[in-house]
């Protein structure tokens, strides 16, 4: 697969020139060393996307052509993962594996037993995840929600999971249909969530699941939840 880059200014138009002068534009010509007649991919990170070949190469930038161009419909199902704060290592680290799974929105959650902050840096990480797993749609990293912004958010979703070590529901008898547009998952920190917290949740409309018998890491548990449910809901 070619190598992904983001741009702003999208050239889509096929036999068009483009200065390709960004910061990642940099990387490929210091760090990747691309060299003329190369090709590689640039997309705007709402799913358009060009593929372009290079004909010159500058100290910091690139003058290319494209030579191909067209834009990635979203999936039927939108995946919405509600994250609490680890610290701040593992945050990123969360964040990086959702967007490799394919998550098209990521929230943040002060949890009772939250111990990590919110950083400006979760855009740039997700930016650099989504280029590392050659996805041509960027997720959105929402601002830190509160618990009773999730309870709103699970009454407009319409499959919303939490999962939770003490759940007697299996994750498979949570989904009975395929028919699934919007989809929420809520991941606790590592200090478990509230009992008070899951009350909250399964009032709005949230089921509690089963995570299977071995207890993972807050921001390792997101992306095994995430292909399960994908797998479920045959979006994979």
């Amino acid at each position: 697969m070619l190598t992904l880059f983001f741009v702003d200014n999208l050239p889509t138009q096929v036999g068009s020139l483009y200065e390709f002068d960004n910061e990642d534009a940099q990387h490929a010509v210091r760090v990747l060393r691309m060299a003329a007649g190369e090709t590689f991919m640039l997309a705007d990170g709402t799913g358009a996307w060009s593929q372009v070949k290079a004909f010159a190469v500058k100290k910091k930038s690139m003058e290319v052509e494209v030579i191909a161009s067209g834009f990635q419909e979203v999936l039927p199902t939108t995946i919405t993962v509600v994250q609490a704060l680890p610290k701040s290592d593992r945050a990123k680290e969360a964040i990086e594996l959702l967007t490799e799974a394919g998550v098209d929105r990521i929230v943040p959650w002060a949890a009772s037993r939250s111990i990590g902050k919110a950083s400006e840096k979760f855009t740039v990480t997700a930016r650099e995840a989504s280029k590392q797993s050659r996805r041509l749609r960027i997720p959105e990293v929402t601002d830190i929600a509160t618990t009773s912004q999730i309870c709103e958010a699970i009454a407009l979703s319409d499959l919303a999971i939490v999962f939770h070590e003490s759940a007697e529901m299996k994750l498979s008898d949570c989904v009975s249909s395929h028919n699934v547009a919007h989809l929420l998952i809520i991941i606790g920190p590592e200090g478990g969530i509230t009992p008070t917290e899951i009350e909250e949740f399964k009032a709005a409309g949230a089921k509690v699941a089963l995570m299977g018998r071995p207890i993972l890491r807050s921001a390792h548990a997101g992306i095994a939840a995430v292909a399960a449910v994908s797998a479920l809901l045959k979006v994979w």
